[in-house]
């Protein structure tokens, strides 16, 4: 058997492997990336995306009953078919992860779909279909991912039971469905379900939806939750289930006593789990916080030569944090003076309506101790906000009360995924108050919106009573 040698091998082309490679290609160094499955991982081709295409269909079937308040009528039966929106999705996932491929190739890094296990520093095996290939390099990166977490009672090998990857795949939508777990994979996909015509309810076992959020902000996500008759079970847990007559029978353990809930289908979302095992790490002696991989602000482990990124290397398991990361250990490995120095990893979720986060959320900056400045805008008191039809939520800005800097800021409402982007940037570059207060932002756009609650926590608002 011949053993090719390389300078880098990346392991796992997501969102953290394909640009960790494509970097390292663009740096000069000989490259191969491996990957198990499909190029793009999880977040192209059963994550983010297609999650993200299900949503826009599902908020653009639900907006048609909206628009006869506008003055629009006879928009069609607004009948759904459900193989040609998979379709759909499936068109774009095949475009961007076509698009991963030919950067690769584009770049000068090599492509190889196998199974890789790393037998000692520099050295790997990888379990291909046509044979095991061995590779030798210097510098080994593990982006391996991550997979949901599978509870005892719930498998997945039953067609009713549902982890993210199959509910993204389905072809005719449950008229009952309960969610177990009420964090953003759950609401985001319940509330698809939701819009789609699934009586949905949610069981979580913590005393809120959306552990770890705002209240203020979670207040605002359960009332739409409410509004669209999604069933909430708080402080509860799903003990097990067993088939009924035409259909599952699932046994939740409640503050109030047990109950049954009747369901055509069970989405399990209760976190995910990384990809560190089967990988050769144990022999290898590399150190783990429980099932992550520790690493360095140089993504570096303890073993020489051998880095790790993305959701096998902690939290937060975002995409975007996977990406800079990737980016990070290229310019480490191809021996720059780098390290990840991030101050923030901004978080959206895709409820509705949506939640994005920057630096410090309210009771974080209390926790820490900070003396803080609060500016909170409705989105109501934005025009923007009013000409779309979509009023719920608000802007929430943080300031360190000794100096006006700004440390996070929080936004529930139409487009905050999109309004994030400013606020993270603020953070990273330590902005005052006033470097956003000052700043013209354009009329009429949503993004008037977190300059006014920069003003309102100064108490200079001019749209909203100081």
């Amino acid at each position: 058997m011949s053993t090719k040698t390389y300078d880098a091998v990346v392991i796992g082309a997501g969102p953290g492997g394909y640009v960790c490679a494509i970097r390292l290609a663009q740096l000069g160094l000989k490259t191969l990336c491996i990957e198990k499955t499909n190029w793009g991982g999880v977040c192209l081709n059963v994550g983010c995306i297609p999650s993200k295409a299900l949503i826009t269909a599902a908020k653009r079937y639900k907006g048609l009953a909206d628009l006869a308040e506008m003055g629009i009528a006879d928009v069609g039966s607004g009948a759904i078919d459900m193989a040609k929106m998979q379709d759909w999705k499936q068109g774009i996932v095949a475009k961007l992860t076509g698009g991963v491929a030919h950067l690769l190739k584009a770049n000068g890094a090599e492509m190889l779909i196998g199974n890789a296990k790393i037998s000692a520093p520099g050295k790997l095996t990888v379990e291909t279909d046509s044979g095991k290939v061995k590779i030798e390099a210097k510098h080994i990166v593990v982006a391996t991912g991550s997979r949901p977490i599978e509870i005892p009672g719930f498998s997945t090998a039953d067609s009713r039971i549902l982890d993210s990857t199959k509910a993204l795949a389905i072809t005719e939508v449950p008229e009952k469905m309960v969610v177990i777990g009420g964090g953003y994979i759950g609401l985001e996909l319940g509330s698809v379900l939701n819009k789609l015509g699934s009586k949905v309810t949610v069981v979580e076992m913590a005393d809120q939806l959306l552990p770890g959020f705002d209240k203020d902000v979670v207040k605002v996500v359960s009332r739409k939750l409410k509004k669209a008759k999604v069933n909430v079970k708080l402080k509860s847990k799903a003990l097990g289930w067993e088939e009924g007559k035409n259909s599952a029978i699932v046994h939740i353990e409640t503050p109030k006593g047990k109950e049954s809930i009747e369901a055509d289908a069970v989405l399990v979302t209760v976190g995910r789990f990384p990809n560190s095992e089967n990988l050769g790490l144990e022999k290898l002696g590399i150190k783990m916080d429980g099932r992550f991989i520790n690493i360095d602000k140089a993504c570096r482990t303890n073993v020489e030569g051998i880095y790790a990124i993305g959701d096998v290397a902690g939290n937060p398991m975002l995409a975007h944090k996977a990406s800079h990361e990737g980016e990070v250990v290229a310019e480490v490995i191809a021996g720059h003076a780098v390290q990840n120095e991030a101050k923030t990893v901004p978080a959206v979720v895709f409820t509705d309506p949506e939640i994005a986060t920057a630096g410090l959320q309210e009771p974080e900056a209390v926790a820490a101790g900070y003396e803080i400045k609060v500016g909170k805008v409705p989105f109501a008191a934005v025009g923007r906000a009013l000409t779309t039809g979509h009023t719920d939520g608000f802007i929430k800005v943080v300031l360190d009360a000794s100096d006006d800097r700004v440390l996070g800021v929080t936004i529930v409402g139409d487009h905050a995924s999109d309004l994030i982007s400013e606020a993270a940037l603020a953070v990273e570059m330590d902005a005052s108050a006033m470097d956003i207060g000052l700043t013209i932002h354009p009329h009429p756009t949503l993004g008037e919106g977190v300059m006014e609650a920069t003003k309102a926590a100064l108490g200079e608002a001019i749209h909203i009573v100081n």
